[in-house]
């Protein structure tokens, strides 16, 4: 396992990061921390969760999984352990959660305090926005709607707010989300005006099906010193090849309407055509699919997602494969006849 420099932080991040939404829907408390337990010993130190999870969203769950990850991470050496979640913004319809999302100073505060409680911690390493507070693009659309503008926190507002959570030491580092080039350029160019703390990383999705990140973000965050921890690195599971001929018991079958992005026009056909080439080069597809997303120069760290252990070993497996100039033209080509299927 590879360690790399979050942006201009001090953290020093595994190049697989262990994403836990389906801890409190799909896995159990105990079943999480096996996953969590393996994990760490094939060298991740880097565990990524939200006050939102588990996914789907619902009252009755939300908060479950920092829950989970609390009891077990109670019980390690904190120190070696790098822990970031997220607070969830507004405009998606969760209105348990604060009583309608949003990223004021007084709701930061009051997410930051309750995730604290419920991961047992004292501090959070990256605390990031799970997508913006202004009226953005997210989840599969592809359009900006200027007649869908909503009352939305001022930018310098909220990094004030994280700037004296970090004076508390309740956080330590601020990353974003599903965000765009504008919105990261407004953070930056606000804390430099201001004097308060940077944002260090973006976490958005990055996978064979969705290379949007390369046109624009890419240039943005390498100039701005951001990392990227990319999300959905095998699109829902469909990369896997899992869904090709009929549907599989994942979360695609299991929740219908989740995932819309991957349901579009031209994603069967891509997954088919890399999922052929997987074959022809006696690779996995999920081998495929992982070892090109952390290939990418402005990848930091991949973020990797299991309900089963067997899927878990084979995804932190991928890190023994490198891609090789041969391999990487013939993604290319596939690419240039599927372009970006699942924006």
């Amino acid at each position: 396992m590879n360690y790399r420099q979050l942006g201009n932080s001090d953290l020093k991040v595994s190049e697989i990061t262990l994403g836990t939404m389906t801890f409190g829907e799909q896995n159990s408390p105990e079943e999480a921390a096996r996953q969590l337990d393996y994990a760490i010993a094939h060298g991740v130190n880097f565990i990524d969760v939200a006050e939102m999870y588990p996914v789907p969203p619902r009252a009755e769950t939300q908060g479950r999984t920092e829950d989970y990850v609390g009891r077990w991470l109670s019980k390690q050496s904190r120190d070696k352990l790098i822990i970031a979640t997220k607070i969830t913004g507004p405009g998606r319809g969760f209105e348990w959660v604060r009583g309608g999302p949003r990223i004021t100073p007084k709701q930061i505060r009051a997410a930051t305090d309750a995730s604290l409680t419920r991961l047992k911690t004292d501090y959070i390493d990256l605390y990031q926005i799970h997508w913006p507070d202004r009226n953005v693009p997210t989840f599969g659309q592809s359009e900006y709607d200027p007649g869908t503008e909503r009352e939305t926190t001022p930018i310098v507002e909220q990094l004030g707010a994280f700037a004296d959570l970090i004076q508390a030491g309740k956080i330590r580092h601020v990353g974003l989300s599903n965000e765009t080039p504008c919105g990261v350029c407004q953070f930056t160019h606000a804390a430099e005006e201001a004097r308060l703390p940077r944002v260090v990383s973006i976490q958005n999705a990055y996978n064979l099906l969705n290379r949007t990140f390369e046109f624009g973000l890419a240039e943005t965050c390498h100039r701005e010193q951001l990392g990227l921890l990319a999300y959905s690195p095998l699109g829902f599971g469909t990369l896997t090849g899992k869904y090709i001929g009929g549907a599989d018991a994942g979360r695609m079958t299991r929740f219908p309407g989740f995932g819309q992005r991957y349901n579009k026009p031209m994603v069967p056909e891509a997954v088919a055509a890399y999922v052929e080439l997987a074959r022809q080069v006696h690779m996995h597809p999920t081998t495929l699919a992982l070892a090109f997303v952390r290939s990418r120069w402005f990848v930091t760290s991949t973020i990797i997602g299991a309900t089963t252990m067997e899927q878990l070993q084979q995804n932190l497996d991928s890190v023994e494969v490198a891609m090789d100039a041969g391999l990487l033209e013939k993604i290319q080509a596939i690419h240039t006849r599927y372009p970006n299927p699942a924006p």
